[in-house]
C-alpha cells in the first residue's frame, strides 16, 4: 500500500526539485521563444461555393477542399504563378489549410520574409479558386451534356413515333388500328414531355456554375501575420514552466517512492526503533548556525533535554548523527556547555570529517579530543562522544564513544534499509539508543513520533538515573523484559 501523507510530504520536501525544474523550463521557454523565432508568416481567407451545398453538411466538402489544396497540383500552379524553381513536393510542406466553416477555408503560408509569405499565400488561394471554379464548370458542362444527349435520343425516337403515325391511315371501322394509333399519339405526348423536361434540366445545369463561381472568391486578402515577441516568450515561458513543474512532480514522487527514505517522524521511529525526543527545524548557515530568534529558542529547548538525558544517565553518552555532521557538531557543544556547570566536560570528537573542529573553532566552547585521547583524560571528566552511522561508518569504535547514545537523524535522509541496519547495528554493539533528535522535520508532520511498544520502548535514560543519597551515581537496577503475551492460532494450540 503507498503511505499518501508520507508520499506528500516527501514530494513537498523536494521543492527544490521541481521549483528548479519549473524554474528550468521557464527559462528554457523563453529562451526558445528568443532564440528560435517563429518563420515569416502569412494568412489568406477564401470563400467556397459549392452546389451541393446542404444546411445539414457535417464539414465533409470543405475537408474535400482542405485535402485539395495539399495536392502537388495547386503547389505548382502557385510556384508557376510567382515564378519559383522549389519542387512541389517542398512546397506543400510550408502551407497549411484549415476549414473554419462548410465554407470558409484558411490558407496558412510560410516564407523567408513576410513578402514572400505574403505572396505564395496570393498565388496559392489564386490557383485554389482557379482550380475550384475549373472543376465546376467541368461538372455542370458534363451534366449538361449528358441531359442533351438524352435530349437527342428522345427526339430521334419522337421521330421515329411520328414517321409511324404518318404511314398509318385512321380506320373506324379496324379496332385495333384505331388502339394502335391512340398508343403512337400517347407515346408521342410522353416523348415531348421528357424532351422538354431534359431541355429545362441541362438549362438549370448550365445556370448553376455562375452563382458557383461567383460565390467562391477570395473574401480576405493575403497578408503577413504580426508576432509579438513578448506574448511568444510569455506563452513559451509559461508551457516551459507548466511542463517544468509536471516533470519535477513526477520525479520527486517517483524518487520518493523508489529511495524509501522515511520522513514522518512515526516511520523514523518506527524503523529506528526509538522514540523521537526532541527535533529542531533546518540549522541556518549563518556565523554560528544560531540563527533567529525562534531557532535559538529550539536550540535551548533541545539542549535543556539533551542535558537532562545526559545528566539522568550514569554511563557515557554519545551523540551519532545520520545527515547532519554539521548540526550534531553544533548541538554537542551546546550540551557541553550546559553540562559545564556540573563539571569539567570534553567532547570526544569521532566524526570522520572536520566538522566538530570548525564548529568550535567558530564558537569556542568546552575542550575537543579524538577518540585515541579519550581514555587518556581523568576519571572526574565527564565524556560526550560524538560520532556518525553514516555508511562506512566504523562500527566497533562506537562503543568507545558511550555505551548509551541519542541518534540525530536528519529526516528524509536514509532509506528505510539503512535505519534497520543501523538499529541492528547498535542492538548487535549493545548500545542501548536513548532516544532520537530530529533534524529538519516537515513543518506539516502531525504523527507522533513516540513508541509505545517494541526493544528500545522503555531504554530512554529513565531506568539509570543517579541515587543521590550517599552522592555517588549508582544504577538503579533495569527491570527484566517481560515476555509478550503469544496469541494461539488454532483451537488445538489453545488447549
Amino acid at each position: 500500500m503507498l503511505d499518501l501523507h508520507a508520499l506528500v510530504v516527501a514530494v513537498r520536501r523536494r521543492r527544490r526539485l521541481w521549483c528548479s525544474l519549473a524554474l528550468l523550463g521557464l527559462l528554457a521557454g523563453a529562451a526558445v521563444a528568443v532564440l528560435l523565432p517563429p518563420s515569416p508568416a502569412a494568412v489568406a481567407k477564401v470563400l467556397v461555393a459549392h452546389k451541393d451545398d446542404q444546411p445539414n453538411d457535417t464539414g465533409t466538402l470543405i475537408r474535400t477542399d482542405v485535402e485539395l489544396l495539399g495536392t502537388t497540383r495547386i503547389a505548382s500552379q502557385a510556384l508557376r504563378a510567382i515564378g519559383s524553381a522549389e519542387e512541389p513536393e517542398d512546397f506543400v510542406r510550408d502551407y497549411r489549410g484549415t476549414g473554419l466553416t462548410n465554407n470558409l477555408l484558411r490558407i496558412d503560408v510560410t516564407g523567408d520574409s513576410d513578402a514572400e509569405a505574403v505572396a505564395r499565400a496570393g498565388a496559392l488561394a489564386d490557383a485554389f479558386v482557379a482550380d475550384h471554379v475549373r472543376r465546376m464548370r467541368q461538372s455542370a458542362q458534363a451534366e449538361g451534356d449528358a441531359l442533351l444527349d438524352q435530349r437527342d435520343r428522345m427526339r430521334d425516337e419522337l421521330a421515329e413515333v411520328n414517321e409511324a403515325i404518318g404511314d398509318r391511315s385512321p380506320d373506324a371501322e379496324d379496332p385495333k388500328a384505331s388502339a394502335s394509333i391512340e398508343s403512337l399519339f400517347a407515346r408521342r405526348a410522353e416523348l415531348d414531355s421528357r424532351i422538354a423536361e431534359f431541355d429545362q434540366r441541362s438549362a438549370e445545369a448550365r445556370t448553376g456554375t455562375p452563382a458557383v463561381v461567383a460565390g467562391t472568391q477570395i473574401v480576405d486578402a493575403p497578408h503577413a501575420v504580426r508576432h509579438s515577441p513578448v506574448r511568444a516568450a510569455v506563452t513559451d515561458a509559461g508551457i516551459g514552466l507548466a511542463l517544468g513543474l509536471v516533470l519535477g512532480l513526477a520525479l520527486a514522487a517517483v524518487g520518493s517512492v523508489v529511495a524509501d527514505r522515511p520522513v514522518l517522524r512515526r516511520d523514523v521511529a518506527a524503523h529506528l526503533g526509538a522514540s523521537v525526543l526532541a527535533e529542531l527545524r533546518r540549522v541556518p548557515r549563518g556565523p554560528g548556525g544560531r540563527g533567529g530568534r525562534r531557532t535559538r529558542a529550539a536550540r535551548a529547548r533541545l539542549t535543556a533535554t539533551l542535558a537532562r538525558t545526559v545528566r539522568g544517565s550514569a554511563q557515557p553518552v554519545s551523540l551519532l548523527e545520520l545527515g547532519c555532521a554539521r548540526g550534531t557538531s553544533l548541538i554537542a557543544l551546546d550540551v557541553a556547555g550546559a553540562l559545564a556547570a556540573d563539571g569539567p566536560v570534553v567532547v570526544v570528537d569521532g566524526l570522520p570529517g572536520p566538522a566538530l573542529a570548525r564548529a568550535r573553532a567558530r564558537s569556542g566552547g568546552p575542550t575537543v579530543v579524538g577518540a585515541e585521547r579519550a581514555a587518556a583524560e581523568p576519571a572526574g571528566v565527564r565524556l560526550l562522544g560524538v560520532g556518525s552511522v553514516a555508511p562506512g561508518t566504523a562500527w566497533t569504535d562506537l562503543p568507545h564513544l558511550g555505551s548509551r547514545t541519542v541518534l540525530v537523524v536528519r529526516a528524509g535522509h536514509a532509506g528505510t534499509a539503512w535505519l534497520h541496519t543501523v538499529a541492528r547495528h547498535l542492538a548487535d554493539l549493545r548500545v542501548t539508543v536513548l532516544g532520537v533528535v530530529l533534524l529538519d522535520p516537515d513543518p506539516r508532520d502531525r504523527t507522533d513520533g513516540v513508541l509505545w511498544d517494541g526493544p528500545y520502548a522503555a531504554a530512554r535514560g529513565q531506568d539509570e538515573r543517579p541515587d543521590r543519597n550517599d552522592g555517588t551515581a549508582r544504577t538503579r537496577a533495569e527491570r527484566p523484559p517481560l515476555p509478550v503475551a503469544r496469541v494461539a492460532d488454532g483451537e488445538q494450540e489453545a488447549r
